[in-house]
């Protein structure tokens, strides 16, 4: 057998082994995932456990090198272990701002010592991240930013006001967009923070949406004190990092068109929502939404792990995550428009027990923040017109 081979098998004992039963069902709402931090919210001692236990082996990242906590696979042995985890319905171990859009940043433009100071206790789940980018009067023009870093000898003095700071309130660390020259174009002058969710200062307020919560916040920052050694990479020069950033952001926002919601598919939803007749769904209009659905998703599954393979291959994503980003955003849209007209009128119901607090309908509404966030619909369909069809 090849190692390849071997790995798999190896791989697939560990998992059958070492992820707990409870891990093998598709997770119920937020307060069900694992955020991780350092006061982390399990929702049973399984969930903890099967963090632990892929953090210790470095799969939380498992593309990550060894030294700095990760899994050091290769990205064929990381694909291996992402089919295994799907074989038996295994859960992400760890849901992470750290991984999924500072590691890879830090990875590529941040010092050593910044990489050893915070990629470690990411993979380990001891550390929760969020991200200050947009600003109330910097959104899609966020390089329009005009929160300020103060520049002091040995540390910044910031002041200014992030918005849409998602999970703000419930984070330990921030990576923040600052501008620390004002001079020349607006592109330049800004730079890439790391600080202290509890520095003296910063003062997270959530915002409520119409679905009735939100993990949105707006957080204010007045004199907070960073060190200079939190800047990842040159100072003025973070505009840079923060479109390598934005583009992983985006394969994570696209990434939710076909990510678990408590179900593994819009089929599966919909013959334990609604039953089947003759073993097909009764109304036509609905069996040709979900099975366009299911098309779709399917397609855009395997074009996402072409562009995952190609970007590990270092051939980049660049604005391709534009297209995954907008077109993920789509498929998540129609999916729980699909699931409310399955439900029908017991959709509606935004309390009680039977409808786990109406979380249908609270997750349609909150389905429609998903053309905003990470850019809206608009600027990356612009982005797609302009870099990958050529149109001018």
């Amino acid at each position: 057998m090849t190692d390849l081979q071997n790995f798999r098998i190896e791989t697939r004992e560990w998992l059958s082994d070492n992820c707990p039963p409870s891990m093998r069902i598709p997770a119920q709402s937020d307060k069900d995932t694992c955020w991780g931090g350092r006061n982390p919210n399990f929702s049973c001692e399984e969930q903890k456990l099967w963090m632990q236990r892929m953090a210790a082996k470095g799969w939380t990242a498992p593309m990550w090198a060894t030294e700095y906590g990760g899994g050091g696979l290769s990205r064929e042995e990381a694909k291996i272990l992402r089919e295994e985890m799907a074989k038996i319905k295994a859960r992400r171990p760890l849901n992470s701002f750290g991984i999924d859009m500072l590691g890879p940043a830090l990875i590529k433009f941040g010092s050593e010592e910044l990489k050893m100071q915070h990629l470690p206790p990411i993979v380990r789940g001891e550390i929760r991240w969020c991200q200050g980018y947009s600003e109330p009067n910097a959104g899609s023009d966020l390089a329009g930013l005009q929160t300020k870093a103060t520049d002091m000898g040995d540390h910044f003095v910031v002041n200014g006001q992030k918005v849409w700071t998602s999970y703000a309130d419930k984070a330990d660390w921030m990576f923040c967009l600052v501008r620390t020259d004002s001079d020349g174009k607006k592109q330049m002058g800004i730079s890439l923070l790391l600080f202290d969710m509890k520095t003296p200062g910063v003062t997270p307020k959530p915002i409520k949406l119409i679905s009735g919560s939100s993990p949105f916040c707006e957080t204010f920052l007045d004199d907070v004190k960073v060190d200079k050694g939190q800047v990842v990479g040159e100072i003025n020069h973070g505009w840079t990092i923060a479109k390598y950033l934005l583009t992983h952001e985006r394969e994570m926002i696209g990434g939710f068109g076909t990510r678990d919601a408590g179900f593994r598919s819009l089929g599966q939803y919909a013959t334990e929502s609604v039953g089947l007749k003759q073993g097909r769904l009764a109304n036509q209009l609905l069996r040709n939404d979900v099975i366009r659905w299911e098309v779709d998703a399917a397609v855009f599954a395997l074009t996402a792990e072409r562009v995952s393979d190609e970007a590990k291959a270092g051939q980049g994503v660049g604005a391709t995550s534009a297209m995954l980003k907008y077109y993920g955003t789509e498929l998540n849209k129609r999916r729980f428009e699909t699931m409310m007209k399955l439900k029908g009128g017991e959709a509606i119901e935004w309390e009680g027990a039977a409808s786990r607090e109406g979380w249908l309908a609270r997750s349609w509404l909150r389905t429609k923040g998903n053309s905003i966030e990470g850019g809206t619909s608009e600027v990356q369909l612009n982005i797609i017109a302009k870099n990958i069809l050529g149109l001018g």
